[in-house]
């Protein structure tokens, strides 16, 4: 492959906006593709790209998650499930000091050896990378930027004191659970967030935080990358955490790459630790200062596997690194499980063959979301493995036995994580498509109930940490007890103490009856199907079927990129700020696909034109005129009549005519309806529309031009008059008898408006200009 372009690479501290002018610089090209650390900023990303382009054009791929459009031309992405095969015009891979992880680190360092985009590669992370990125990447030209806003270290607090807008940080759940208990007491409610959780229940309860309905976020060091909250202030509830293998103490690179979620753009932020740990002063300086100690070495595995023999694909696991600034990965989770897996009898017997050795090696790959016992993760690739060579397929009894037990809604906060982790395992192994009958089914399926097992958890979590009666504030918080089996035994009414277990059954906290509210209401539309809404002539967004009015479309940034205000309708006044902010973000989503699909017939025509430098001047003007631009106005991107095939063009739909560029088939009066529902919104609700299949109207005084232009209807002596007949006029004024042409009759108006069409129309054209 040739090599690109440009090779950027764009490394420094935490809040200096890397990721956000590499999404910007992806949304400069056609296509893209941007790789993330994790799937919860995957999905983070992904939404923003979408709110901006539509999701028709984008498409989300994760080990878990595939979202993909028929024709995206951006790709968000884990790093781990690039699509490295697919060719763009711009890559990105985030979070590149991530080559030094000891599991996952061999998965970055190969990005960096072999991902490139066709035009232009990026390269973000901390500026630890540099002598990394130099040596391995020599052609890469690195560059940094300064933090937006100041980090400065505080003085270790008690939890009581943590101030408001403040992340604090514990690396288990058992201590975030305690944590966000002792908030609910001492500050009335947090939200929680953990590695663990699904993107649909992470989001709400980030969104809890972000629309001010809490003040407080407990979390894990999962908001260590690249997550963007509002925090102001993080606090460390511990300075060790439990990596795999031992506890360790975090290093000051670790440690300020959370701490630099404080503070996001120009506002400063703080950290600190709670007492009673201090943090060290030359780790405070460091975080302070943003600078850490550079990486030596980065983690590294051969691509080139031989499926050859058991024998082989081990023996090739183990090749020796080529360069002195590799070192080859020792705790791969994959590697660990194929020699787990090689120790038993079933899958030796069954892995004879190069085909079935590269299966093992699929099966191997299966990440272990659940996180239990590694022997029991074993043995369910054991199980898949041995399904997958028996039958050819996982059979539809074999995945239903798995997933049945987990489509129980009820439970307590910890047993929902494990069941939306165990969800996880079979999304994936749906998310392939060549090892299941009826895949996509499959996949809808696990999908909707990880969204639904979301939803029971997030209600969980608001129950438990927010909405429950804070006790006493001089009582201490107690952890929850499981009741033993014999406790939840029925009792003898004789019993002595039958009546004291009922009274304690009575106080007891009670689950939720059911998880419908109005969030899971409005989770369920979230990831609803675009048919669910549709755009009345009101520029109302409204609910299908109940015909209920969610939003409506406001004046933006221009005529295809409207914003969207919610309606106060009941539904949505139960809603929080935080489920509010997510559902306005999915209808702005949706609205720019309804831009999109208005505007297909103008992507349609492009064909092979489609990254010539023209096209993309001519595509821009089109947008702006849903499908219609003046050609006085196109002229210059056009000045090139060699690169442009006009006859192309035409038999694709679009004219390039005398006076006017157009869209035939945005013409029809459907199009011209919803062409004018988008004119209304930005250039206001009193322009008047043509009659259905009108040839021309009076141009009102003090309504842009612009207007009517966009409604395919440019003015021409006074009348808006439809694109096609401003060409038919205008190729009638260019032969001999068109003196004789019935003006008058093709406008619809009288004579005199009629002479003033044609006196505007005719001076200016060209004795070249096309037949229409």
């Amino acid at each position: 492959m040739p090599e690109p372009t440009l090779i950027q690479g764009l490394l420094g501290p935490t809040n200096t906006g890397k990721t956000h002018r590499a999404v910007e610089r992806m949304l400069e090209h056609a296509t893209g593709m941007i790789g993330l650390p994790l799937r919860l900023l995957a999905r983070e990303v992904y939404d923003r790209v979408s709110t901006r382009v539509g999701e028709g054009r984008v498409a989300l791929m994760t080990g878990e998650e595939k979202r993909i459009p028929p024709r995206p031309d951006y790709w968000v992405c884990t790093v781990e499930a690039m699509p490295l095969d697919l060719a763009v015009d711009f890559l990105a891979v985030d979070e590149i000091q991530l080559a030094a992880h000891p599991q996952r680190g061999h998965v970055f360092t190969d990005r960096l050896l072999h991902a490139r985009g066709e035009k232009e590669t990026w390269f973000l992370g901390s500026d630890t990378a540099t002598p990394v990125l130099s040596e391995l990447v020599p052609t890469a030209k690195i560059s940094g930027a300064p933090r937006f806003s100041k980090l400065s270290a505080a003085e270790t607090v008690p939890l009581a004191r943590v101030p408001r807008r403040s992340a604090v940080v514990a690396f288990s759940m058992e201590q975030v659970y305690e944590l966000a208990e002792r908030l609910r007491v001492l500050r009335g409610g947090t939200a929680v967030v953990l590695g663990a959780l699904s993107p649909r229940a992470r989001n709400a309860q980030v969104a809890m935080f972000q629309s001010g309905e809490v003040d407080y976020l407990v979390a894990t060091d999962a908001i260590g990358m690249g997550l963007n909250l509002d925090v102001r202030h993080v606090a460390f509830a511990s300075l060790r955490k439990f990596d795999g293998r031992v506890a360790r103490e975090l290093d000051a690179a670790e440690l300020g790459q959370i701490a630099g979620r404080a503070g996001r753009h120009l506002q400063d932020g703080s950290f600190s630790a709670l007492s009673p740990h201090v943090i060290p002063g030359e780790v405070r300086a460091q975080i302070e200062s943003q600078r850490f100690a550079p990486l030596r070495k980065v983690v590294w595995r051969s691509s080139e596997l031989d499926f050859g023999t058991v024998a082989s694909l081990t023996a090739s696991l183990k090749t020796p690194v080529p360069r002195r600034i590799l070192t080859r990965v020792s705790q791969a989770e994959d590697e660990a499980a194929l020699a787990a897996l090689l120790q038993r009898a079933d899958v030796r017997e069954r892995a004879t063959s190069e085909s079935r050795v590269a299966l093992l090696w699929e099966v191997c790959t299966v990440p272990d979301f659940r996180r239990l016992l590694f022997e029991d993760h074993v043995g369910q690739l054991a199980s898949v493995f041995v399904e997958l060579c028996d039958h050819g397929r996982l059979r539809a009894d074999f995945v239903r036995a798995g997933v049945a037990p987990l489509e129980d809604l009820t439970g307590d906060v910890d047993t929902l994580v494990a069941r939306i982790a165990s969800v996880r395992t079979w999304t994936y192994l749906a998310n392939r498509p060549s090892w299941l009958d009826a895949a996509a089914r499959w996949q809808e399926h696990t999908r909707a109930l990880e969204d639904q097992l979301s939803d029971a958890l997030h209600a969980r979590l608001v129950q438990r940490f927010v909405d429950e009666p804070a006790p006493r504030a001089n009582a201490a918080p107690r952890p929850r007890r499981r009741l033993t089996e014999a406790e939840t035994k029925p009792v003898d009414p004789r019993h002595p103490f039958a009546a004291l277990k009922g009274l304690r059954a009575s106080l007891a906290p009670k689950e939720p009856e059911s998880t419908a509210s109005p969030t899971a209401w409005m989770e369920s539309l979230i990831d609803a199907p675009h048919p669910r809404f549709t755009l009345n002539g009101k520029a109302q967004v409204v609910l299908v079927p109940e015909a209920e009015v969610l939003a409506r479309l406001v004046a933006g940034s221009s005529v295809t990129l409207p914003d969207v205000h919610l309606e106060t309708s009941p539904s949505l006044a139960a809603l929080g700020g935080g489920a509010r902010a997510r559902l306005l973000r999915r209808l702005v989503a949706w609205s720019r696909d309804e831009v999109s699909a208005l505007l297909e017939p103008v992507e349609a025509a492009a064909g092979e034109a489609v990254d010539a430098a023209w096209w993309r001047g001519l595509r821009h003007q089109l947008a702006q005129g849903l499908g219609c631009a003046l050609t006085a106005e196109v002229d210059g991107v056009l000045a090139d009549p060699a690169a442009v095939d006009r006859e192309a063009l035409a038999a694709r739909g679009l004219v390039l005519g005398a006076r006017v560029v157009f869209a035939r088939a945005l013409l029809s009066p459907e199009a011209v309806a919803r062409r004018v529902t988008l004119v209304r919104v930005r250039y206001g609700a009193g322009v008047r529309a043509p009659a259905s299949g009108a040839a021309s109207m009076a141009a009102e005084p003090g309504v842009s031009p612009r207007a009517y232009l966009a409604m395919g209807y440019p003015v021409m002596g006074g009348r808006a008059v439809r694109a096609d007949v401003v060409e038919r006029i205008a190729a009638a004024c260019v032969t001999e008898d068109g003196r004789r042409s019935p003006f008058a009759a093709w406008l619809g108006c009288g004579a005199r408006e009629a002479a003033a069409v044609v006196a505007a129309i005719a001076p200016q054209v060209s004795e070249r200009a096309p037949a229409v």
